[in-house]
């Protein structure tokens, strides 16, 4: 009787297994078809933003792998890199740190017909900057009085801002840092840095929770994006860009290619050594 008990559980345990691999399935396709169709909106804002002349600026920050790079990949893989620029900034120069701190980000603002993505912005200040003691205390309460006012003037310019901020729970967090260790291919994404926030989440809780209570404005509200699911995460907020810019289909003009030219009557192939890249496929 124990025995066929035992083979019922283990039934019972191999179902639920298969259910959960076809949802996953089944899920994972619809996502893929989601995020295409997300993808073609994302080409009709861009022939939008270079017809119109628009400049948008969209902020990504949020806990250290949350998936903002990710995100910005799915955003950008589609289009052109000259209308959609991502801005990534190193540590600042000693010529940068003796510079009004927003200075290095003013010359990244976007032109007319450009899409600006910042994967970390000024927000560094009163970020990693005020949790590893990159700058004092008072420098960072400083920053968070004036930042609603930088952004003010971004807004009052005619420039669209939009402020993402991705979330992460600590369990989550740690199982990513733990598969990065182990992926050859993810090791480059784990920095020190990503180490301190790790020891120090508390302390870097406190410093988000101040950065969000005295960055969000009615004129550049932060939007919250609860990344533990990322393929969820990536859908909810691309679709939340779309949705927070005004922008139309541009109908596009299918150009004429004509015909192409003959071959002329003299034309002798050059014989001169050309250096071909070796075939590997055909080993």
């Amino acid at each position: 009787m124990n025995k066929g008990y035992d083979a019922n559980i283990e039934e019972a345990v191999a179902e639920a297994k298969r259910k959960d691999k076809d949802k996953k399935k089944k899920r994972s396709w619809n996502y893929e078809k989601e995020l295409l169709r997300l993808q073609v909106e994302i080409a009709h804002l861009q022939a939008w933003v270079k017809k119109s002349g628009a400049r948008i600026v969209i902020i990504f920050e949020g806990r250290d792998a949350a998936g903002k790079g990710g995100m910005i990949k799915r955003i950008t893989e589609k289009v052109s890199p000259r209308v959609f620029r991502v801005i990534a900034l190193p540590a600042p120069t000693d010529r940068e740190k003796s510079q009004i701190y927003m200075q290095r980000y003013i010359t990244y603002l976007p032109a007319a017909g450009e899409v600006v993505i910042f994967d970390r912005s000024w927000y560094n200040r009163p970020g990693v900057d005020r949790v590893m003691g990159f700058c004092s205390e008072k420098k960072a309460e400083r920053f968070l009085e004036l930042a609603p006012r930088f952004e003010a003037a971004i807004v009052e310019s005619g420039i669209i801002l939009l402020k993402y901020f991705l979330t992460v729970s600590e369990e989550e967090q740690e199982r990513r840092f733990k598969r990065r260790i182990d992926d050859p291919l993810r090791q480059w994404k784990l920095s020190p840095m990503d180490v301190e926030s790790y020891q120090r989440w508390w302390d870097y809780t406190k410093a988000y929770d101040a950065m969000l209570r005295m960055t969000d404005s009615n004129h550049a509200p932060w939007w919250i994006v609860p990344s533990d699911d990322k393929k969820q995460a990536r859908i909810n907020c691309i679709s939340h860009i779309l949705q927070s810019i005004p922008y139309e289909r541009v109908k596009f003009e299918a150009p004429d290619l004509g015909k192409r030219q003959k071959r002329p009557g003299g034309y002798v192939e050059d014989q001169s050594i050309r250096h071909v890249v070796p075939d590997v496929t055909a080993r």
